[in-house]
C-alpha cells in the first residue's frame, strides 16, 4: 500500500497561470510578433546553448533576460527581418497575467486540513517580483524553491531531492503537480508521486485520489 501523502508541491506557469500556449499568444499579439518567427528565434538561441529546452538559459541562469532577449532579438533582425522592440520580457509577459484563483484557493484548502504546500518552480531571476503579486506566497506556501535561487532545475532529481530536505517529508510522501510531462517524470524518478496537470478540475479530481479526501 501507498504511504499517505504528506507534501504537496504545484508548478507555477501553466498551473497557477493559464497554459503557456495562450500567455504566448497573447505576448505575441500585444509585441505585434508573429508566433512562428518568435519560436523560431528562441529555439534557435536555445540551440546555442546546448540544449532543446528553451527556459534552461535564464531560469537557471546562465545568462541575463536582457542578453538573452537580445540574442533573440539578432536571429529576429537577421532572419525574419523584424525588429523587436522587447527590453525585458518580465514586464511584456506578465501585463495582464491572471492567476488560477481556483487551484491557489485549493491548495489553501488543503494547506488548511494540515498538508504541506509548496511552490516548485523554474523561474527566471527577473520574473520573481511578478509572480509574487499574482499568488502571495505566504499565504498559500509552507516553502518555494526556485531555480534561480538554487542553481538546479527541473526535471533534475537535484531539485527534488532539495524539496525533500526543505519540507522534512520523504520522497515517499510527496506530491508534485505540474503541466508538463518531463517534470512529472522527474518527480517519479525521484520517488515521488506525480499529477500531469490538464485543467484545474482534473487536477483536484487527480490529487484527491492520491490524497483520499473529498473534492469540492
Amino acid at each position: 500500500m501507498a504511504e499517505p501523502v504528506e507534501a504537496i508541491w504545484t508548478d507555477f506557469g501553466g498551473v497557477l497561470t493559464p497554459p503557456i500556449s495562450h500567455t504566448l499568444a497573447t505576448f505575441c499579439t500585444k509585441q505585434n510578433i508573429p508566433m512562428e518567427p518568435l519560436i523560431d528565434a528562441v529555439l534557435k538561441v536555445t540551440a546555442t546553448y546546448g540544449t532543446d529546452d528553451i527556459m534552461l538559459p535564464i531560469d537557471t541562469p546562465l545568462v541575463t533576460e536582457s542578453e538573452w532577449l537580445a540574442q533573440i532579438g539578432e536571429v529576429l533582425r537577421a532572419d525574419h527581418g523584424i525588429e523587436p522592440r522587447l527590453t525585458s520580457l518580465a514586464d511584456a509577459w506578465f501585463d495582464g497575467r491572471e492567476a488560477n484563483h481556483e487551484w491557489a484557493g485549493h491548495l489553501r484548502a488543503l494547506r488548511g486540513q494540515g498538508f504541506f504546500v509548496g511552490l516548485l518552480s523554474n523561474m527566471v531571476p527577473a520574473w520573481d517580483d511578478h509572480w509574487r503579486r499574482m499568488i502571495d506566497p505566504a499565504a498559500h506556501f509552507d516553502e518555494v524553491v526556485l531555480s534561480f535561487e538554487v542553481g538546479c532545475r527541473k526535471p533534475g532529481r537535484e531539485i527534488f531531492e532539495l524539496a525533500v530536505r526543505r519540507s522534512g517529508v520523504p520522497a515517499s510522501r510527496s506530491i508534485f503537480v505540474d503541466d508538463l510531462a518531463r517534470n512529472c517524470e522527474g518527480a517519479e524518478a525521484a520517488g515521488w508521486r506525480a499529477v500531469r496537470f490538464t485543467d484545474t478540475a482534473q487536477a483536484i479530481t487527480a490529487l484527491g485520489e492520491h490524497l483520499k479526501v473529498r473534492t469540492p
